[in-house]
């Protein structure tokens, strides 16, 4: 007769996390980037005063002149403004859902702080 020994490995069905406790906080002038993991993702949480601009505030701290990230993600509320490097300009407003290739620059239009969640490219972001 054999004996079989049986463990129990717990079983999580829920996670819970909220961004006012992120895992991480990437900050710079005039504004923050919180990470949270839940499971095997990744969201980031981009918050962007007024008079922000990649170029400016990020950009001096990653050593690049354009944000070499691709980002995929939601705007939640604010306006931004965006070039590509071929001179190609866009706007990001609360409610799109936007792509946005590698070779880019961005800046708050307006009054309002920009915020926007990130999908994809969060680990890469606003890194020294």
């Amino acid at each position: 007769m054999m004996n079989f020994r049986v463990t129990e490995t717990p079983m999580v069905d829920v996670l819970l996390k909220r961004f006012e406790k992120p895992d991480e906080i990437r900050t710079f002038e005039r504004g923050k980037y919180e990470v949270v993991t839940i499971g095997q993702v990744t969201v980031g949480r981009a918050t962007y005063q007024p008079g922000w601009k990649w170029s400016l505030h990020v950009g001096p701290l990653t050593g690049a002149s354009w944000c070499e990230v691709e980002h995929v993600g939601l705007v939640l509320s604010g306006h931004s403004k965006g070039l590509m490097r071929d001179g190609r300009e866009f706007d990001l407003r609360a409610g799109d859902f936007f792509y946005v290739a590698p070779g880019h620059d961005s800046w708050v239009v307006g009054n309002e702080p920009y915020v926007s969640l990130h999908f994809h490219g969060v680990e890469q972001y606003a890194k020294k």
